[in-house]
């Protein structure tokens, strides 16, 4: 089946925002069994709009749009979908109702522009939006007038602010796509999120192993990005799910200390599901990632039976009158070392009684480097009831990406001690 995606925004084109929209929906319709094939973005102009869907309609066997749906003037997608396939727009009093009780339960009065929103292609089925008010289109086009062999087509029309097209897409699209057919329900993927070894290492330990499966029609795929590399098996027909099940054990054979979570998993969501399982806590103390750890474990839900508390000891004086750190080590061997390190999550796990405690010193740069300590050196201490281990890194990049992988690196050296699972190897 062949599918294309049309990104709407001249926002998009000109850099000023990013377009999100094609990794969220590439892997959604992945997922589904309906790999993207085409994808194009065009400015917020009727003609190019036009242009684009009708060439896109004339192609494929499913086409999704975003953006264009709003009451502004340059949201144009809905009228000129309905001019290319003939249709009238017919107003939907019951779409301007819900409209109207959106603004009202905000405590507002609805703009006159957006009752435009309530106007529908004849023929369309209606895609909700729970939070938003202008509702998504679905056209199945059978057939197709576009097409010149006549074979039907689904045509799409999504929102573009992605807090109202991610909930659209999996509380009506999918159930939509479903039911008029179009999903294969013989496609099996799957992803696994693996941390601490290369993507090309990585490959390397997989590739032989994994062979005579591709040679069955195993699909294998590798996505690196800071601090983790996603491994992705699909298959299709009717041993897809049997493919998949045999890939995934050669990955745990072969690579399975480095595995941590599967689909969207990340690792502070796996620490804080294994740490509320167990009934155990954590508290971190950081440096040079001013808070980033105790942001990213925060950002889950659940977060609060788990972490006790966060210290974010950047001044050296600090180290020594929040966490005890005595101020003749660090005289002795810098704020930037394995004693001070030990010290901070030994000092955070003794001062808030928490089972675990984590903690990060080093230098993100881009100064204060020596040779002995070069920029992008950073220790990282985990304490727990096993005792303290402290562990040295050099991560050279920009001082964001820095704190990412140093957050990442230490949430695996804790989930590694937590799961009893093979430590990792000490990186220089």
């Amino acid at each position: 089946m062949t599918v294309e995606l049309i990104t709407t925004g001249s926002e998009l084109l000109l850099g000023r925002i990013l377009n999100a929209h094609l990794q969220w929906l590439g892997r959604q319709l992945a997922d589904l069994g309906l790999p993207l094939s085409t994808h194009s973005t065009v400015p917020d102009t009727s003609q190019a709009i036009q242009d684009a869907v009708r060439t896109a309609l004339s192609r494929a066997d499913l086409v999704v749009t975003t953006g264009g749906l709003g009451p502004t003037s340059d949201d144009v997608t809905r009228e000129r979908i309905a001019e290319l396939l003939g249709r009238r727009l017919i107003h939907h009093p019951e779409i301007e109702e819900t409209i109207r009780r959106f603004f009202e339960s905000r405590g507002r009065t609805m703009p006159a522009r957006t009752q435009v929103e309530s106007w529908v292609p004849d023929g369309a089925d209606v895609l909700p939006n729970l939070h938003g008010t202008a509702p998504g289109l679905a056209f199945d086009l059978t057939p197709n007038p576009l097409r010149p062999d006549g074979r039907r087509s689904g045509l799409i029309l999504l929102p573009g602010p992605p807090r109202e097209l991610h909930p659209m897409f999996r509380d009506a699209v999918k159930g939509w796509l479903e039911r008029k057919g179009y999903t294969s329900r013989t496609f099996v993927t799957r992803t696994y999120k693996t941390t601490g070894l290369g993507e090309s290492l990585m490959e390397a330990r997989l590739e032989k192993p994994l062979a005579p499966l591709v040679g069955e029609g195993l699909d294998v795929g590798y996505c690196a990005r800071v601090g983790e590399v996603d491994v992705r098996f699909s298959a299709a027909g009717d041993g897809a799910e049997a493919l998949v099940n045999r890939a995934a054990e050669i990955l745990q054979a072969q690579a399975g200390e480095y595995v941590f979570g599967t689909g969207d998993d990340s690792l502070e969501a796996i620490l804080v599901r294994e740490l509320t399982r167990r009934g155990q806590t954590l508290a971190l103390a950081e440096s040079c990632t001013g808070g980033h750890l105790a942001n990213r474990i925060t950002n889950i839900p659940g977060a609060s039976a788990v972490l006790l508390g966060g210290f974010v000891t950047y001044a050296n004086a600090v180290k020594t009158q929040a966490l005890g750190v005595p101020a003749e080590w660090i005289g002795q061997h810098g704020a930037v070392s394995e004693p001070v390190a030990r010290a901070m999550a030994e000092g955070a796990r003794r001062v808030t009684g928490a089972d675990y405690a984590v903690s990060t010193t080093g230098i993100a740069g881009p100064s204060g480097g020596t040779d002995e300590k070069p920029v992008g050196t950073v220790f990282m201490g985990v304490s727990g009831p096993q005792g303290t281990q402290v562990y040295r890194h050099l991560n050279r990049f920009d001082r964001e990406t820095f704190k990412f992988l140093t957050a990442q690196q230490a949430f695996d050296r804790l989930r590694r001690l937590i799961l009893q699972v093979t430590p990792a190897p000490d990186a220089a």
